[in-house]
């Protein structure tokens, strides 16, 4: 156990603001998963396929520091506790950083261009790992109640939706709005300078709110047993031995293929908005109000669909339910059964399917972000460490990875149809974005569902998380009582 039992219940304060942390978290995802293809290749004028490569690759090489941000944070010892330190060490080199990615310097390469992306991209992604793995492990020393856990759970994924959703309709309605130089304002390069000043400030005070904010708790955790200083090989080693937990392997399985196709669908968004549905900016920043919405409704779905059905079950049935709702609307469109571009009807046809998908999409991470909560306390059973930090590294490494992976498939697709550079949706050949979906729709369905079918490998329900919980608490008892009986040396 890790948390006193004399502890008070979580209030609905303490939720709020561990959850508004993740704001920053998800203002860094929009810039990357939706503005920086979209801005570097056709504002900038740089090919796709470099910026998504560079893009994947700054992906993949945050992802490498998650496991050593996440052993760190295990391991360290502060009055502060082990997570507060490093998560507000991270705020002002994680917002500075954000600022620079998008005011490039003038007159580069191509593959000077690529550099600086990657560079910079590396920067941002790696100080935001200070803040974002610290703060997920976090939320099992908070609380072990089942429930609770998806509580929390759901603030923070509302909180990241909120400042991601919040900053792209910001930007899309008033920082890209057409101006007369710019008619499609989503090609105005002085909106994304601005996107970078505010979403800079705004991620800051996030991160240094949510910080200080749970560091009252910190006099209720129980600080587990100092271990051993290891290196990164070791750190290494210890992530692999992560993937022995079936449980946690199936989580993994999971992600891999459903964060393949969020990176392909956010990176990719803006393209089908602008080129396939003919939306202007201010339509697009309606339609980014569908995945607040979503997110504000899966706040309290998600704990109640848990109830219901268990989190693994919910999760595998609202995994299947988003990719349907996802789709619904360019199926409709390739049957002849969606309104026309440009008719009243289509903004808010396509609003609501995307508001279902993301009300379901997100109910199911919200479920399966709880999932890796519950795997510490049978991973603690099984080898005697608690890793909190560790397992949502890993987690994380693969949502990073993958979504990455994702964002350059999307820039290949992008350069395979024939979007090229500064291309005018007014003139462009309405055939290149209808080819575009014909090979999206049918990768995105497959990817999901296949993903979901790993779920079911996944065992720890209720009355399994309660007894290794229970468990816990009596060797912990048991534990207290055997350096009782210990005699003193002194004596």
């Amino acid at each position: 156990m890790v948390t006193d039992p004399s502890a008070p219940k979580l209030g609905l304060l303490t939720k709020f603001l561990y959850g508004t942390g993740s704001i920053g978290y998800g203002i860094k995802d929009v810039a990357f998963r939706s503005f920086l293809l979209l801005y570097y290749n056709q504002v900038v004028g740089v090919r796709a396929e470099l910026v998504s490569f560079a893009i994947l690759v700054a992906l993949v090489v945050d992802a490498i520091s998650d496991p050593l941000v996440g052993q760190w944070s295990d391991t360290i010892r502060t009055r502060w506790g082990r997570r507060h330190p490093l998560m507000i060490a991270s705020a002002i080199p994680a917002a500075g950083s954000l600022l620079f990615l998008f005011f490039p310097p003038g007159g580069m390469s191509d593959t000077q261009t690529f550099w600086y992306i990657l560079v910079v991209g590396c920067c941002v992604r790696t100080f935001i790992t200070f803040y974002e793995i610290p703060s997920s492990a976090l939320a099992p020393e908070m609380t072990s109640d089942y429930d609770e856990r998806t509580s929390i759970a759901s603030y923070r994924y509302f909180f990241a939706y909120l400042g991601g959703v919040g900053m792209a309709f910001l930007t899309l309605l008033v920082f890209l709005a057409p101006t007369a130089e710019y008619p499609v304002g989503q090609l105005n390069p002085a909106g994304y300078e601005t996107f970078a000043i505010v979403g800079a400030i705004l991620m800051l005070g996030a991160i240094l709110l949510s910080s200080f904010g749970t560091l009252h708790r910190v006099k209720y955790f129980k600080m587990p047993p100092e271990r051993e200083k290891i290196g990164p090989v070791k750190t290494l080693g210890q992530m692999g031995r992560t993937f022995s937990n079936k449980g946690f392997l199936a989580i993994l399985s999971f992600g891999v293929l459903k964060y393949t196709s969020v990176g392909m669908t956010s990176a990719l968004n803006i393209y089908f908005g602008t080129y396939f549905w003919g939306f202007n900016s201010a339509q697009l920043a309606v339609l980014t109000v569908d995945s607040l919405a979503g997110a504000f409704l899966a706040l309290f779905f998600a704990p109640l669909v848990s109830k219901r059905f268990g989190k693994r079950n919910a999760a595998f049935y609202l995994a299947i339910l988003a990719v349907m709702f996802a789709s619904t609307p360019y199926l409709l469109r390739f049957a002849g059964l969606m309104p026309e571009n440009g008719e009243p009807g289509l903004v808010a046809t396509v609003f609501v399917f995307s508001m279902l998908f993301q009300l379901c999409g997100v109910s199911s991470a919200v479920l399966t972000h709880a999932m890796i909560g519950d795997i510490v306390e049978e991973s603690q059973l099984r080898t005697g460490r608690r890793s909190e930090g560790l397992f949502y590294a890993a987690n994380t490494l693969m949502q990073k990875s993958t979504s990455g992976l994702g964002v350059f498939a999307a820039g290949m697709l992008v350069a395979i149809v024939g979007i090229v550079p500064g291309s005018d949706p007014r003139t462009i050949d309405p055939e290149i974005p209808r080819m575009l979906a014909l090979v999206y729709v049918p990768t995105l369905i497959v990817l999901y569902i296949g993903g979901a079918g790993f779920l079911f490998a996944y065992r720890i329900d209720r009355t399994s998380h309660e007894a290794n919980v229970e468990e816990l608490a009596r060797r912990d008892r048991a534990s207290a009582v055997n350096a009782d009986e210990v005699p003193d040396p002194a004596q």
